[in-house]
């Protein structure tokens, strides 16, 4: 039974770069009453319980209305969840050297698609012309470690070789400028191409497990007023804040000490540890977390800010393109969700090509 590996991936972004400023010149008086919104009232320093990991973390943040959040991506005219994730296949297969054409299966992610209910799988393997089969899965912002997950598990069973792994992200659709929620709302896709590999090399251990802690946290809502054809709107309950902080130290260790146990090995051997950074302290957290040194994690927030199912897959690739992670490391890949699941994945990484880095992006005026 032979082990899967990521053979390539790559990452697409829109071009236009959205600041701070964006929100400084256009909604001033949010700034003035910032720390009464969505993002103070979520992540907030005010609470009775003895300071954590999570807390000590975010410490340095909650002076910074924007929590650390610098830039952003948004979709701009003519950019959509289909031709990120299209332009992310493309160069994913590229770096392979594979034709749209050998492919056996994709699995993608759009989150949330370009039209309502059903996913963009098939949108995007008639575009592409992608051989075999594809599926829409969907598990919000552990997509792309569970679709990683699920390629694994149909290579290791011999019914496909071939396997390209799509998510995308369009937080910026869902939110509105007088929202603060939209501070961290942004966009982007990533790919992957799974393969066998030899025993002993790729995916070598993994824990997923479900978040049904958080159900009472995030939700999309229904707007019928000033949406612009698009009535989907992220929202924060009021017990979102409480739940985020309080759960997120307990299912990291639940799914990375899971995932090391599966794999037999410790966190001192890890070689590095790509995590989804939804705040700009994620990684940080992580690190205390997981007892490494915070040299072993890297933190791609500050550009992309929230990009949702994409998060860990961006901070992989800009760790192996800035070779932070060489062939033989021992990687820890790990995703968290609100109300869908969290996991850990350990790779052997392996001469996995990578497709293009980002183009820098233009300012948005």
């Amino acid at each position: 039974m032979p082990n899967a590996n990521i053979v390539s991936m790559a990452v697409a972004f829109p071009k236009l770069v959205r600041t701070n400023q964006y929100w400084r010149e256009r909604t001033p008086e949010l700034l003035a009453v910032a720390e009464t919104k969505s993002t103070a009232k979520i992540w907030s320093g005010e609470d009775n319980k003895p300071k954590d990991a999570f807390a000590e973390a975010m410490k340095p943040f909650l002076g910074d209305p924007f929590r650390g959040s610098k830039e952003r991506r948004v979709l701009g005219p003519g950019e959509s969840a289909l031709t990120l994730e299209a332009r992310a296949a493309q160069d994913a297969l590229a770096a392979a050297k594979l034709n749209p054409a050998d492919v056996e299966l994709t699995i993608v992610t759009s989150f949330v698609p370009d039209q309502p209910g059903v996913g963009n799988a098939p949108h995007l393997a008639a575009k592409l012309g992608l051989g075999g089969t594809s599926f829409n899965l969907e598990t919000a912002c552990s997509s792309a470690l569970a679709g990683l997950a699920t390629a694994n598990a149909f290579v290791r069973a011999g019914i496909y070789r071939r396997v390209l792994v799509v998510s995308s992200c369009t937080y910026s659709r869902t939110t509105d400028d007088d929202d603060t929620i939209s501070w961290t709302a942004a966009d982007g896709a990533s790919a992957f191409v799974v393969a066998p590999c030899e025993d002993g090399q790729g995916i070598v251990g993994q824990k997923l497990s479900h978040t049904v802690e958080t159900v009472e946290s995030m939700y999309f809502a229904m707007v019928h007023e000033n949406n612009q054809g698009r009535p989907l709107r992220l929202r924060a309950k009021p017990t979102a804040g409480k739940i985020l902080r309080d759960t997120a130290e307990p299912f990291m260790r639940r799914c990375c000490e899971g995932a090391m146990r599966d794999a037999g090995v410790s966190a001192a051997d890890l070689d590095f540890a790509a995590v989804a950074t939804p705040t700009a302290w994620y990684s940080g957290f992580a690190a205390r977390v997981l007892g490494i040194p915070e040299s072993k994690t890297i933190n791609t927030h500050p550009s992309y800010a929230n990009i949702g199912p994409v998060l860990m897959p961006a901070n992989l690739f800009h760790a192996a393109h800035q070779q932070l992670i060489k062939p033989g490391n021992l990687v820890l890949l790990y995703s968290v969700g609100s109300v869908s699941s969290a996991g850990a994945l350990l790779v052997r990484w392996g001469d996995v090509k990578l497709g293009p880095a980002p183009e820098p992006g233009q300012p948005e005026t």
